[in-house]
């Protein structure tokens, strides 16, 4: 038996993978598309109570963040007092002992930074690290220079449709662990939609082959689910970026070479089966 959030979430994917062909979607057309796939589940969702939870929910993660946030303020406070008090009666046995209360709480900060830059299925970064790390603050431009190739998965639908959305998000941990051997930082940018980061000191062509070894790689491949397996694939498209360049410019860049290449690459990969 699903939860509401599950269930919610499944019928969510349903309908995104559904209208991902439309160029203009209105709330009344998701609206009705997305009724049409929750009665196909025998779902008749209270919206106001379901989101009343998923807000809930949200909040109590919320009160959480503060409290550790609090917590760990007083904690830095507190050592920093007794530092000063410390150095003035240099007292080097009361230096020692604040320096290991402070790396402890260094890593405790380190533990929380790294729980909100980092998405909870695929433990790869998220929107937030990827826009707080490399986009200047106040604008929509790049702080720094390098490549980002979007990454696209083809037919992942046919993986949900037939294998269920628990062996769907088994895959994306799988593409997920795959694109870390890149070497670049892997962000999880939506659904089944990847970015990677590669440093400035590589250029297109040696990231494009890395890209099209390790899909090579995967298509040999076979992905277990009960007693069915299947192959997975994924599209990509590569850009440059530098500072002032604009992220929105840069990622349409680069998701349009991606619709070429998922067009190109659909000519051979027919689909999941073997």
């Amino acid at each position: 038996m699903f939860q509401d959030k599950d269930m919610l979430q499944i019928i969510s994917n349903e309908t995104k993978d559904s209208i991902n062909g439309i160029s203009i979607v209105t709330p009344t057309m998701y609206d009705d598309v997305f009724h049409k796939f929750a009665s196909s589940h025998n779902i008749d969702f209270d919206e106001k109570s379901i989101t009343d939870k998923i807000i809930s929910e949200n909040l109590d993660k919320f009160r959480n963040l503060q409290q550790i946030t609090s917590k760990n303020a007083n904690k830095l406070s507190k050592n920093t007092a007794q530092a000063i008090e410390a150095i003035q009666q240099k007292d080097e046995t009361a230096l020692s002992d604040i320096m290991k209360k402070t790396q402890e709480l260094q890593e405790e900060v380190e533990k929380l930074r790294e729980s909100l830059y980092k998405d909870e299925l695929t433990n790869t970064f998220n929107r937030k690290w990827l826009h707080d790390t490399f986009i200047t603050n106040g604008t929509s431009n790049f702080n720094t220079s390098g490549f980002i190739s979007v990454i696209d998965l083809n037919y992942f639908k046919d993986v949900n449709d037939n294998h269920g959305h628990i062996i769907g998000d088994k895959v994306l941990l799988f593409i997920a662990n795959q694109l870390k051997k890149t070497g670049a930082k892997v962000v999880r940018y939506g659904g089944d939609e990847f970015i990677l980061i590669f440093n400035k000191n590589l250029n297109i062509t040696a990231i494009n082959k890395k890209l099209d070894t390790l899909r090579e790689s995967m298509l040999k491949k076979h992905i277990k689910a009960k007693n069915a397996e299947f192959k997975v694939s994924f599209s990509y498209g590569t850009h440059n970026f530098a500072p002032t360049n604009s992220f929105s410019e840069v990622i349409e860049l680069a998701d349009k070479k991606m619709y070429e290449d998922k067009i190109n690459i659909k000519k051979r990969v027919k689909g999941i089966k073997i």
